[in-house]
């Protein structure tokens, strides 16, 4: 049975503006991005705990095909809560604080 995977607010806008960023580059190209990122979130509801634990219980899971992003969650009681989508040049001190 999958958990629901719940985006927080930063972790959407996050998501949103790396959509944004390939799609300027080339018009279509978020696209890819879109899938893969939905079949890590799918992977994640259905298997939460497939991902090592990097930070107390928050759980860092690769986005395939899109070697500098990564998906930060962690697992709760009804759902799983997605910390960030984020690329790995960024300082990780801004998902860490969310956690």
């Amino acid at each position: 049975m999958s958990l629901p995977v719940v985006l927080r607010p930063e972790a959407r806008a996050e998501y949103d503006e790396a959509v944004d960023w390939f799609e300027q580059r080339r018009a279509g190209s978020g696209a890819p991005f879109i899938r893969a990122v939905k079949q890590t979130l799918d992977l994640i509801g259905a298997q939460p705990k497939v991902h090592r634990a990097v930070l107390g219980d928050v759980r860092r899971a690769p986005v395939s095909g899109f070697p500098y992003y990564r998906i930060i969650y962690r697992e709760r009681d009804t759902d799983v809560e997605v910390l960030a989508v984020f690329h790995t040049s960024r300082d990780p001190a801004v998902w860490q604080g969310r956690a």
